[in-house]
């Protein structure tokens, strides 16, 4: 069922290592007001449970505040590691310093794979309206699938 923000509420919650969910927020937070981005990467369990466990960092070769486009050297490393580590992509992620944790409809467009997740990290909690952080003032991530413009949002919890 869709909420007041445009998605649907899927099924699992993701998890984030402490260390993971660190080193996203300290790198969107470096980056700001720039938009940051890398890739997320962990371990999916036979039962389906997806754990991230690295932030793969990639450089925002827009350097923009409102969109971002990875750099490709960067992506392409990205899978690099993760095979070398048997780690699996589990999706990419963008910040969002000053606006929530919800896909723009640029973020819509764009998303091209409906089996991959996109998280975002947003740098203004207030502004995400979700109740998925103990500390109303950290910041907030979010995973989305999204396939031809239907969203469906996964809390993303450490």
């Amino acid at each position: 069922m869709s909420n007041k923000y445009g998605f649907d509420e899927g099924d699992a919650v993701i998890g984030i290592t402490c260390e993971a969910y660190d080193s996203i927020i300290a790198q969107a937070r470096a980056d700001a007001p720039v938009e940051s981005c890398g890739y997320a990467l962990g371990t999916e369990q036979p039962d389906g449970k997806i754990v991230i466990t690295h932030n793969f960092p990639v450089e925002n070769i827009d350097h923009a505040e409102e969109h971002f486009t990875m750099d490709p050297k960067g992506q392409f490393a990205a899978i690099r590691f993760a095979r070398q580590n048997g780690l699996k992509v589990i999706g990419n992620w963008h910040s969002h310093p000053a606006s929530p944790s919800r896909p723009s409809e640029e973020d819509k467009r764009l998303a091209v794979d409906p089996s991959t997740l996109y998280l975002i990290v947003s740098l203004a909690p207030e502004e995400s309206g979700l109740p998925f952080v103990s500390d109303p003032d950290a910041p907030v991530i979010n995973a989305f699938r999204i396939d031809t413009g239907k969203v469906i949002r996964f809390p993303v919890l450490v």
